[in-house]
């Protein structure tokens, strides 16, 4: 960063002796030799991430040639999006709900209206997005993979209620149905295998240096999870209790069959048909309390416990 501010706040080529002295931590290499194969280095990884790197003289008297990086190419070029695009920025930037991506998509917002793109909320009245629970392993599993490096976790069996240790490879996680899974090569039984996220107990723990996992070349993650997750079992219609006028987005999937009062507040019942119970229950406990789960008795465990869960996050 500091070689790119260096380079980006002059119009002349600064050759490599210069550049040793201005630049913040050139200067603490012991010899001329280590100051070059950092400064090698460095420009390798300048140019790895696209930034346009240019060599020349200021005159025919230099002797050695230097190196700055041209504003023109480096500054993002115009933005024009179309209405619909602004308004999928917008939604995104709503939708996301990991803690460690929401700055990431405000600040992206914020430059597309620096830069006079209209991305306000009033662009898709239409759409009522909700905040997702997440899973509480999602961010270290994620941090794991783009570092490229092995995790250990406890994972539960759908076929039994005992934690087994896990130690993994991990390749990618991905969303399938509803519900997101770890994909990666298990190390003790020398196997490719997917994980649900909802059956990791406990904290996973990466180990290893970085970059010791690599994603095999071909392999279609997606595929694999569609191969070997359980399909999701059948589920009853669910009666749900909700407030009026709220929770638009569930009242467009139901009917409604009557009416109730609780707590004081009035609102409609619905009687709504759910195909992934795993992922509704996190749909339904992000409208908090404007909507109840009458039956059946196991939907409204599961909203229970997400939301329990949603509180325990919030207390650590």
């Amino acid at each position: 960063m500091n070689l790119v501010l260096c380079l980006l706040s002059t119009r002349q080529f600064l050759n490599a002796d210069r550049i040793r002295g201005i630049v913040p931590g050139y200067a603490d290499a012991p010899t001329g030799d280590a100051f070059f194969r950092m400064f090698e280095r460095d420009k390798a990884e300048l140019r790895d991430l696209g930034i346009p790197l240019e060599t020349g003289r200021n005159s025919g008297f230099d002797g050695t040639e230097g190196y700055r990086i041209a504003r023109r190419d480096y500054e993002l070029g115009e933005i024009d999006l179309e209405p619909d695009e602004a308004a999928a920025v917008a939604l995104a930037a709503r939708l996301w709900d990991s803690h460690d991506f929401a700055d990431a998509a405000r600040r992206a917002v914020v430059k597309l209206r620096a830069a006079g793109i209209d991305v306000d909320q009033g662009t898709a009245p239409a759409v009522e997005p909700r905040v997702r629970i997440s899973e509480p392993s999602f961010a270290v599993l994620h941090a794991a993979v783009q570092a490229g490096r092995v995790v250990t976790f406890d994972h539960r069996r759908s076929s039994s209620p005992e934690p087994m240790r896990r130690v993994v490879e991990p390749w990618g996680v991905v969303s399938w149905r509803g519900r997101w899974y770890l994909v990666g090569h298990d190390r003790d039984r020398d196997a490719t295998r997917c994980f649900r996220l909802s059956r990791i107990v406990g904290t996973v723990t990466p180990s290893g240096p970085e970059g010791a996992v690599t994603r095999p070349d071909g392999v279609d993650l997606l595929a694999i999870v569609a191969a070997t997750a359980e399909p999701p079992p059948p589920a009853p219609p669910a009666l749900l209790w909700i407030a009026k006028d709220r929770a638009d987005g569930l009242r467009r999937h139901g009917r409604t069959v009557g009416e109730r009062v609780v707590g004081g507040v009035d609102g409609d019942l619905l009687e709504i048909e759910f195909n992934h119970s795993g992922s509704v229950s996190d749909w339904i406990a992000g409208y908090g309390p404007d909507v109840l789960v009458v039956e059946p008795e196991s939907l409204r465990e599961s909203v229970r416990e997400v939301l329990l869960g949603a509180m325990g996050e919030g207390e650590r």
